[in-house]
């Protein structure tokens, strides 16, 4: 079995959700799983805040989850147009596996959350990529023979699902968005299947 590392962080759990709903997608493929893992809280005044073991959800990231994957589905809610900062702390340190080439040729994929509609989806994505292109990735996203990308009222682009959690953030997945996960998840899932047996 050859596994997918879905890696986010959330706060409102609107991206954990995402998360989820990705790592299924993946599942659906045969021979592919999925691992689940988030990165812990910062703060400005000091480095993490949380414990090493999350109270619940799955384990936070380490450098090993990167190097054993087949290829990696990024998320974050967005932060002012880019991603959160607990996200960016962890791809920060993999400055090793990028002197070593760990990810290059890796398929990489990136999905995020927003609380209003013009809240930098898409600038959110496409600036998450740019760690992931320095790694020498390949990025997956959604072409528009997905057809849901054609009927979605809330989240969902070409270059990533998005999910629009509302003012509270509290509005759970629309069945699009839920949709353009599992997809992401699937494509993903088939092209690293594909790179791993040599072709594509």
């Amino acid at each position: 079995m050859a596994e997918i590392l879905v890696l986010y962080y959330s706060r409102t759990g609107g991206t954990a959700e995402m998360a989820r709903q990705i790592s299924r997608g993946v599942e659906e493929i045969p021979k592919m799983t999925s691992r689940l893992r988030t990165v812990p809280a910062i703060s400005a005044v000091c480095e993490t805040l949380e414990d090493d073991i999350p109270a619940s959800g799955p384990p936070y990231a380490c450098l090993n989850d990167l190097k054993e994957c087949a290829g990696i589905a990024l998320g974050s809610p967005t932060r002012f147009g880019n991603m959160a900062a607990p996200l960016k702390h962890f791809l920060d340190t993999t400055g090793g596996l990028w002197l070593a080439g760990t990810l290059s040729g890796k398929p990489a994929a990136v999905f995020t959350s927003a609380s209003t509609l013009h809240g930098g989806h898409e600038s959110t994505l496409l600036t998450m990529m740019l760690p992931l292109l320095h790694h020498g990735m390949l990025l997956v996203g959604l072409p528009f023979t997905e057809r849901v990308l054609h009927e979605t009222h809330s989240g969902g682009t070409p270059y990533g699902p998005s999910h629009w959690s509302g003012a509270e953030s509290s509005a759970v997945l629309k069945n699009e968005e839920k949709q353009l996960g599992r997809a992401l998840g699937r494509r993903l899932a088939e092209v690293a299947w594909r790179l791993e047996r040599g072709g594509v």
